[in-house]
């Protein structure tokens, strides 16, 4: 019989705080069964093993992040509501580092994370469509604004940006070019 209170909900939340504290790459199971005061095997009575883990992990990461840059861009479009997504996708993954590399990989082929991806990407199009980007020069914006935001994350984090100004302001700055490009695509 499951432990009283462990659902799988409660398993992907430990799941997440353990990745935000130690990093996605150090989730285990094992650091998840100790954190939750349960033996290791009554874990799969919520998930299946690791791999299903960080499937919903990424699923509540991805869940969480839409839900961010929907309170960060709604009521707004062009400019404003580009820099409302950029800071609040700075944002949550300085807040939820562990959470954050869960949404990295294209979604599973499953229904429910291919949504929760789908979802997120609705709202970045609506974005893009306030500057009159849409079908396939959306894709290609989306990719380009999803790797510059990115790339910002993962090197500040990897301590990549040494030179004595801060790494906000630079990041602000690129999304302020970012502006200048999508307001110019053609």
């Amino acid at each position: 019989m499951p432990r009283a209170g462990l659902t799988p909900a409660s398993v992907v939340a430990e799941a997440a705080a353990v990745a935000d504290e130690n990093g996605y790459a150090q989730l285990t199971l094992a650091q998840v069964a100790v954190r939750l005061g349960v033996a290791l095997p009554s874990l799969y009575k919520h998930v299946r093993g690791l791999g299903d883990l960080q499937r919903r992990l990424a699923v509540q990461a991805l869940r969480e992040l839409r839900e961010a840059v929907t309170r960060a861009t709604i009521g707004r479009s062009g400019s404003d509501a580009l820099r409302g997504l950029a800071g609040a996708y700075w944002q949550y993954a300085h807040d939820h580092p562990g959470r954050y590399v869960a949404t990295l990989r294209a979604p599973a082929s499953d229904e429910e994370s291919v949504e929760a991806a789908n979802e997120l990407l609705e709202v970045v199009y609506a974005v893009l469509a306030g500057y009159g980007i849409t079908g396939d020069d959306a894709v290609d914006a989306t990719r380009m604004l999803r790797a510059v935001l990115h790339g910002y994350v993962a090197l500040q984090e990897a301590g990549g940006f040494g030179m004595p100004r801060d790494v906000r302001r630079s990041f602000d700055r690129a999304v302020d070019v970012l502006d200048v490009a999508l307001q110019s695509w053609q």
